[in-house]
């Protein structure tokens, strides 16, 4: 059996990696369109936790949903932290305001 480890803090680009070096080996094998298959399975799974799941099954379902996106994101080469600062960090997309004023969906 694996040595167990916990990581103290964890941000968007550290899971990124930590789920490219668990599953990378499969996941490049399954490809983009077998992956995005996988995150729509979680995101329903995710939407029945919502509806009516306990706290703890939609933490669950939320992390899954996070660590298939992760995935996707690998196999498509992109790096989700690059892409949210590159989109988001400067404000809305839409109206550029940290506090976005759009009044329809950018």
């Amino acid at each position: 059996m694996a040595a167990h480890y916990t990581w103290p803090i964890m941000d968007l680009q550290d899971f990124q990696q930590l789920i490219d070096k668990m599953y990378s080996h499969k996941d490049r094998q399954r490809g983009a369109a077998g992956t995005f298959l996988w995150l729509m399975e979680e995101m329903g799974e995710l939407a029945a936790a919502i509806g009516e799941g306990t706290h703890e099954q939609k933490k669950e379902e939320f992390a899954d949903v996070m660590a298939w996106l992760a995935t996707l994101a690998n196999v498509e080469g992109i790096d989700l932290s690059e892409a949210i600062r590159s989109k988001y960090g400067t404000g809305c997309p839409g109206c550029g305001r940290m506090v976005c004023t759009c009044t329809e969906k950018p």
